[in-house]
C-alpha cells in the first residue's frame, strides 16, 4: 500500500501515526471484494467492525486471520478511544460495516470523526455501495439526487419526512427494511402521488436481485401482489419532483406564504413580498392573488 504522508492542519507530520482505513465490503456477491480490500485488510494490525460474528466468515472466507474489535452504533462514540490509542501509537486499522460502505447508514461516523480530530489520516478503500449501484442501473435522473436513509418506523414520521421533500426536483433514494417496504410504498404512493415513477432495488447482486421500475401506484400493487418482493435489503428510489407548468408551477408552500401575507396587506404588496421569501416569479403570485380575490 503506497499512501503519501500528509501533514495535519498545525503543519506537523503525520507520517508516524498509523492510518484509519473505511473498507467497503461486498453488499452480496463475493466477487466484488476488491483486491486492494483484501490486501488492506490482511496488513492492518485490527479490524473495527460493525458485528464480528459477521466479519469473522467474510474474513475466513478470504483466509484472513487479522484479529477482530467490535465498533457498532452502541458502541463506537464512547469506545472509539481504544482504537484511536492503536492508531496514535502507529497501527494501521480497518473499519467495516457489515456489508457495503461504511458510515453509508451504518456505524463509523463517530470513529472516523474521532480520528480525523487526532490528527489520523482517514484513507477511503471504496467498493460496493448499495444506493449507489440502485442508481446505476435504475434509469432515474442521476446527475442530481439525495440520499435520505431510512425513514422512520412509525407511519406519522415516515409520512412526515416524505411531506419535507414531496418538492425535490432531485431523485430520491431511500433504504427500507422488507417487513415495512410495503407500508413505505403506501405512503409514498399518498405523498408523492401514485403517477409519480419509482424503481425498487432489492438484494442487489444477490441470487433473487430484482429492479423494478414502475409508477408508484403500479409498483405498490407488485410489491402487495408478491410476498417475495417483500424479503431482502431493499432501495427505493423515486424520481424528483416536476414542477407543472403556469400557475401550477407555484408551490403549495408559495401558496401558503401567499395567503399568510394577503391577509396582512394589500395584494400587490403580499405578492411582491412572497415572491421574495419564495423566489417564486412575483407576476405569477400576483396572477394566482388576483385569481383568489376574484373567488372571496
Amino acid at each position: 500500500m503506497q499512501v503519501c504522508a500528509v501533514t495535519d492542519v498545525a503543519g506537523v507530520s503525520n507520517s508516524a501515526l498509523g492510518k484509519l482505513y473505511v473498507v467497503a465490503t461486498p453488499i452480496g456477491n463475493l466477487d466484488d471484494m476488491s483486491a486492494r480490500a483484501l490486501k488492506v485488510l490482511a496488513q492492518v494490525s485490527l479490524i473495527a467492525a460493525e458485528d464480528t460474528r459477521h466479519s469473522v466468515r467474510l474474513l475466513q472466507h478470504f483466509g484472513i486471520d487479522t484479529p477482530l474489535a467490535a465498533c457498532h452504533e452502541h458502541n463506537e462514540r464512547d469506545e472509539g478511544g481504544r482504537f484511536i490509542t492503536r492508531l496514535l501509537a502507529g497501527e494501521d486499522v480497518a473499519l467495516v460495516s457489515d456489508a457495503g460502505t461504511p458510515l453509508i447508514s451504518d456505524p463509523g461516523y463517530h470513529l472516523v470523526r474521532q480520528a480525523r480530530a487526532a490528527g489520523v489520516q482517514v484513507v477511503p478503500v471504496p467498493g460496493a455501495c448499495a444506493l449507489i449501484a440502485g442508481l446505476s442501473a435504475a434509469g432515474l435522473p442521476s446527475d442530481r439526487f439525495i440520499f435520505e436513509g431510512f425513514l422512520p418506523a412509525k407511519a406519522a414520521g415516515r409520512r412526515a419526512r416524505l411531506e419535507q421533500v414531496r418538492e425535490e426536483p432531485r431523485t430520491l433514494i431511500f433504504y427500507e427494511a422488507p417487513h415495512r417496504i410495503l407500508e413505505c410504498l403506501q405512503d409514498m404512493e399518498a405523498v408523492f402521488g401514485g403517477e409519480r415513477p419509482a424503481v425498487l432495488a432489492r438484494e442487489i447482486t444477490k441470487t433473487f436481485e430484482t429492479l423494478k421500475g414502475l409508477p408508484l401506484a403500479e409498483l405498490r400493487a407488485f410489491v402487495e401482489g408478491d410476498s417475495n418482493q417483500q424479503r431482502g435489503e431493499c432501495v427505493v428510489l423515486v424520481a424528483g419532483w416536476s414542477a407543472p407548468e403556469g400557475e401550477q408551477a407555484i408551490s403549495a408552500e408559495a401558496q401558503r406564504v401567499l395567503d399568510l401575507l394577503l391577509a396582512e396587506m394589500p395584494l400587490k404588496k403580499a405578492a411582491a413580498l412572497a415572491a421574495e421569501i419564495t423566489g417564486v416569479r412575483k407576476n405569477l403570485l400576483y396572477q394566482l392573488a388576483l385569481e383568489k380575490q376574484k373567488v372571496d
